[in-house]
């Protein structure tokens, strides 16, 4: 459950997770001329293939479990799960821990008979380390897509499963399995609460990411976040639902501030990223492959623009994104996310290594920013859940603010084609007497904190037509 931790728990759980490490960047200055190459990076294809492979092949952070414990994992599932999986081939029992924990194969592209999860790093001794397609690489109604958001991710499951066979094989538990003990990772699948881990280890760290011992711990609110997908991110200058960070390939690496990565280590892989850079500035979205009402689709774009693209921008060939953050007060969703970043921690943000990466000027960053950035809405049709939080599961629930569920679940991978989302199960409450957690977790309960589906009730304006029309244009983005 979401709480504010005691000083020793907190301490205890980031002494785990990271913050303690050794080295220096001298004086908080740049460790690198980075200022004008992002763009040259952007053009060159090579870099983009390589930022790809760095992310996939090349493990940034230490290893998270083993081949073998993967493979023994299903001995701690719950009845009759393991009894089941009992009498499978291994094979059969690998594709049900992925679709368990939200794992996806790498696409096609990748080399035949590679079993390996997009979300992982496995090296040849059978490491697994996680990378950061774990959030942003899931699948697109069931077929594998890098950058997209990971709506299937059940983290806090399978550390916690992970766990309990590292115990009964004699593996060593390492940071992820104690952390989650204290950190909730994420409440419900396909969401974390990786922005506050974020929060919580740059707390430890100086500007310059040298270790501070001398701190006490912070306050924040834990909470869940849905993670955007990245072929947006060629058109966003700023990051993060508020938009307080501008976008740079160092900003990329905050997560990597565990224990064992001094400050060395992110001048030393500083020139990856920008190739990493280069690859999410290369990412688009997939393309609607269903029918569309072409003339519906004419009509809902005339009403997009005259209602949406002031904070949404435009599309097509005269397309412009005005990157605008909404006050809170006249959006009306959920604000916790908002309130649980402190601009104390966003001002240390824009004066770390972070926010400077050789530029005449540090980049500008929004200390205290008073609503949520309006997101680019490319390919928003395969980005379910929707809103920030993921409180959301259809397009038509997002033009329909009064008939949001509740309490919901995904019931199916594939797409509802009339409401374009989710297909989803409503409920009255979540079913607490369910014994697997697993299955517990894949229901949202928009009552809950920082979970709420209210608000962005502008398409309560329109009228019925008016809003199947916009639904047929958002196929099209």
């Amino acid at each position: 459950m979401f709480s504010r931790w005691t000083s020793v728990a907190l301490l205890v759980g980031l002494t785990v997770l990271g913050g303690f490490a050794a080295g220096t960047i001298g004086g908080g200055e740049p460790a690198g001329d980075a200022g004008a190459v992002e763009d040259e990076v952007v053009r060159d294809a090579g870099a983009a293939s390589r930022g790809y492979r760095f992310l996939t092949e090349k493990p940034y952070l230490p290893i998270d479990f083993t081949e073998e414990a993967f493979a023994a994992i299903w001995q701690s599932w719950p009845e009759p799960l393991r009894s089941e999986a009992a009498a499978m081939t291994p094979e059969e029992r690998r594709r049900v821990a992925f679709e368990r924990y939200g794992l996806t194969e790498r696409p096609l592209t990748e080399p035949t008979g590679d079993e390996r999860p997009l979300q992982y790093v496995v090296d040849a001794e059978g490491q697994w380390t996680m990378n950061c397609f774990s959030c942003h690489g899931g699948s697109v109604y069931g077929t594998p897509y890098p950058g997209a958001p990971n709506n299937g991710f059940a983290l806090q499951t399978l550390t916690e499963e992970i766990r309990r066979t590292k115990l009964r094989i004699g593996e060593p538990l390492t940071r992820m399995d104690l952390g989650s003990l204290l950190m909730p990772l994420g409440t419900t699948v396909g969401r974390t609460n990786a922005v506050m881990f974020g929060v919580a280890v740059m707390h430890y760290r100086d500007e310059a990411l040298n270790v501070l011992s001398d701190v006490g711990p912070p306050q924040f609110t834990h909470h869940d976040m849905d993670a955007p997908p990245w072929w947006h991110f060629y058109k966003r200058p700023n990051i993060y639902i508020d938009g307080f960070a501008e976008r740079g390939h160092r900003g990329l690496m905050q997560f990597m501030l565990v224990r064992e990565n001094g400050p060395e280590k992110f001048r030393e892989w500083e020139a990856d990223f920008r190739d990493v850079y280069a690859y999410l500035m290369s990412l688009r979205p997939p393309v609607y492959e269903g029918p569309i009402d072409e003339r519906l689709a004419e009509q809902g774009r005339v009403v997009f623009e005259a209602s949406c693209a002031e904070c949404h921008g435009t599309y097509g060939a005269e397309s412009a994104y005005p990157n605008r953050v909404v006050a809170i007060e006249e959006l009306g969703t959920d604000p916790v996310r908002l309130a649980a970043l402190p601009a104390a921690g966003r001002a240390k943000y824009g004066r770390s290594w972070f926010a400077h990466a050789g530029e005449p000027e540090q980049q500008q960053t929004v200390v205290e920013p008073d609503g949520y950035l309006a997101p680019p809405l490319d390919g928003v049709w395969a980005s379910p859940p929707y809103f920030h939080n993921g409180s959301v599961p259809t397009l038509w629930h997002v033009l329909h603010p009064e008939e949001r569920p509740v309490v919901w679940r995904r019931s199916a991978v594939e797409i509802d084609s009339e409401r374009i989302g989710f297909q989803i199960e409503e409920v009255d409450r979540v079913p607490l007497d369910e014994p697997d957690i697993a299955v517990r977790r894949q229901y949202f309960d928009t009552r809950q904190l920082g979970k709420s589906a209210a608000g962005h009730d502008f398409p309560s304006a329109l009228s019925e037509a008016e809003r199947r029309a916009v639904l047929e244009y958002l196929k099209t983005l």
